[in-house]
């Protein structure tokens, strides 16, 4: 396969009609105000596109922008994926209201770098272009861009244009190749149809790579479909990837069922959620402050959407205050954990914050307890394993699946395989059919403790029962475990030699099972009653009974004599001693040695006349269970072995 070409999108940023469409038609050729509205009032309306490759070899793709305060949400869209901006000031009016909010949003949006262009230089005069120069640095000072170049251009003449390119290669070079190894992943801002083509939706790739005929899925819809075709600024390739200016002609949907905002991405990669957990950054100029279960306008990626915000143990958030919180959306989005965002108000129509997404899959969270936020801030460390530790411990003997991890944490594949790798003494993986089930190596090492207290309260309380079957250990653990931990826990403390097993019954290794003169005689004395009261044993209730208080204790021995197979239970109150049962099988195969047939009849002969039905059935039924016998219509004959 071949080296991966180099991309970086670059958007321009600027107050209306500070020249930024002439700029980029003049780095390009090409016109991005396309649309008949545009043409006539000489002003974006949304998003344009053009592409540009630069003297090292870098292919950029250059998003242009609106200025006009009415079109911030296509700017904010088309800001999205953004690794440089360009911003445009126009020499003859300087910094103006939209000029400060497009810097706003993108340092919200996390965009670190970029070049600052003073259009329009033939307008005006040396000094008073000197004059704007210094009162641009004044204003970047304190920003992301009080170190970029600041660059002299005009489009009529064409002056700083080889300069500006010279920036933009420099800038575009020291940006670090985007997320591969990451699933494919692209938020949609077009969705139009081309004659002889069929559906075509464009973006920007944040991430991976997509190639001719793969399947993908459209969120939030879950909607599976195929690429057919690849377009790269109008030209047909077989594969794309992140930092490409894309456009993708699909099949399996509707134009209908789509939209800007939603989001196209390999299968499993996202999961829709209307709440989501955030780190909130307010601007400095926004006022009011913004009030716990605030309504505002939530951009992300290329989708717009109202948000209720949630604060945590406050009732507001001030002017430069920052905090962890929760937004609950109108309609659920898919993002991932990282991905920047902003908030305006739409009655002032205004920016007041932004910040990033902490955990793309979250609930309601109760706002006045002090753990919530405490958990929050755990995620606010930019480290992937400490963030998988987080999620794997919250969970305890539940688990997680791989998966759940891979949509709270935005790692997946090899890169997630890699890190549970480096965990693996404090993380355990555990496998179920195709996937995999995470939890602590603590959570394990809990429940084991709690297994051996378990059986060692039981064996004091129950000194002359042999233990427990699994089912009924589980059901007596403090805290509901997923049944695969639980095996996982028995089975080491088996090899670990802690405790044993004998049929289905688990007990401590180091348990003696009291076999003293007492236990002994209590035993011999219950056998010998079972064995005396015959072929008509009454309701083994009433045989405990009669050991007044070793009530519980002849219970336990009862018990041991089932498992062990001196007494057979025939029916829910009726208990035969084994001898009993093979004394009658014995008289039966003597029976058989001169006869084909037993009725009923003969076998109430057999064991005697005074044995009535409620012996006698169960009986027979035993003999049939125990293949001695076969039973045809209402007689039976003995069964060949």
């Amino acid at each position: 396969m071949p080296e991966p070409i180099k991309s970086v999108v670059i958007g321009t940023a600027g107050h209306i009609d500070h020249g930024k469409t002439s700029l980029v038609k003049s780095l390009t050729g090409i016109d991005t105000d396309r649309l008949k509205e545009e043409k006539e009032r000489g002003i974006t309306i949304d998003i344009g596109f053009a592409n540009l490759i630069l003297p090292s070899g870098i292919q950029a793709s250059i998003v242009d922008v609106p200025g006009h305060e009415r079109f911030i949400r296509n700017m904010v869209a088309g800001a999205s994926g953004i690794d440089l901006v360009i911003l445009v000031i126009a020499a003859d009016e300087g910094i103006m209201p939209q000029t400060k909010e497009h810097l706003e949003i993108c340092e919200l949006l996390g965009i670190k770098d970029g070049v600052v262009v003073l259009t329009k230089i033939d307008l005006v005069d040396e000094e008073w272009l000197e004059f704007v120069k210094d009162e641009v640095k004044r204003f970047l000072s304190e920003t992301f861009l009080k170190e970029a170049p600041i660059i002299p251009f005009s489009a009529i003449t064409l002056q700083g244009k080889e300069d500006l390119i010279e920036a933009i290669d420099k800038k575009a070079s020291q940006i670090s190749q985007k997320i591969l190894d990451q699933p494919f992943r692209l938020p949609i801002d077009g969705v139009f149809t081309v004659k002889g083509f069929g559906l075509v939706v464009r973006g920007t790739a944040l991430s991976g790579e997509v190639s001719v005929n793969d399947e993908l899925m459209i969120y939030p819809q879950k909607r599976i479909i195929k690429v057919r075709n690849i377009q790269v600024h109008g030209k047909s390739v077989n594969r794309a990837q992140a930092g490409m200016r894309v456009a993708l002609n699909i099949t399996g949907v509707d134009k209908e069922d789509l939209s800007r905002g939603d989001v196209i991405g390999e299968i499993g990669s996202h999961e829709p959620s209307e709440y989501i957990d955030i780190f909130l950054k307010v601007l400095k100029d926004t006022d009011p402050p913004i009030k716990n279960f605030e309504n505002l306008l939530f951009y992300i990626g290329t989708k717009e959407v109202l948000g209720k915000v949630i604060l945590f143990n406050r009732d507001d958030i001030k002017a430069k205050e920052e905090d962890v919180a929760q937004l609950f959306l109108a309609e659920p989005v898919c993002v991932w954990r990282g991905d920047p965002f902003i908030l305006r108000r739409g009655g002032t129509n205004k920016t007041v914050a932004g910040g990033y997404v902490l955990n793309p899959l979250s609930y309601r969270r109760k706002r006045t307890k002090a753990w919530e936020k405490r958990e929050l801030e755990e995620l606010l460390v930019n480290e992937p394993k400490r963030i998988i530790k987080y999620y794997v411990y919250k969970r305890g003997v539940l688990g997680l699946s791989k998966r759940e991890l891979s949509l709270h944490t935005s790692l997946f594949g090899e890169r997630l395989t890699t890190l549970l790798k480096q965990l693996e003494d404090e993380v355990l993986s555990i496998k179920v059919g195709d996937g995999e089930f995470l939890f602590s190596c603590k959570s394990l090492l809990d429940i084991k403790e709690e297994i051996l207290e378990r059986l060692k309260k039981f064996h004091e309380h129950n000194p002359f029962s042999s233990g427990l079957t699994k089912e009924f250990l589980k059901t007596r653990l403090s805290s509901d475990v997923r049944d695969i931990l639980f095996e996982r826990a028995l089975s080491e403390l088996i090899n670990e030699g802690k405790i044993q097993k004998e049929k289905e019954i688990y007990y401590l290794s180091d348990y003696k099972k009291d076999f003293s003169t007492s236990f002994q005689y209590l035993k011999k004395r219950l056998s010998e009653k079972f064995l005396k009261e015959g072929l008509t044993p009454r309701d083994y209730e009433e045989i405990l009974l009669e050991f007044g208080k070793e009530y519980k204790a002849a219970a336990e021995i009862l018990k041991n004599l089932l498992r062990d197979g001196t007494l057979v239970k025939l029916t829910e109150k009726l208990i035969f001693h084994v001898d009993v049962l093979k004394d009658i099988e014995k008289k039966v195969r003597e029976f058989f040695k001169t006869k084909e047939e037993l009725t009923i009849n003969d076998f109430r002969k057999i064991v005697g006349e005074g044995v009535s039905r409620k012996y006698i059935i169960p009986i027979l039924e035993y003999l049939d269970k125990e293949k001695i016998t076969l039973r045809i219509g209402d007689k039976r004959i003995l069964r060949r072995r």
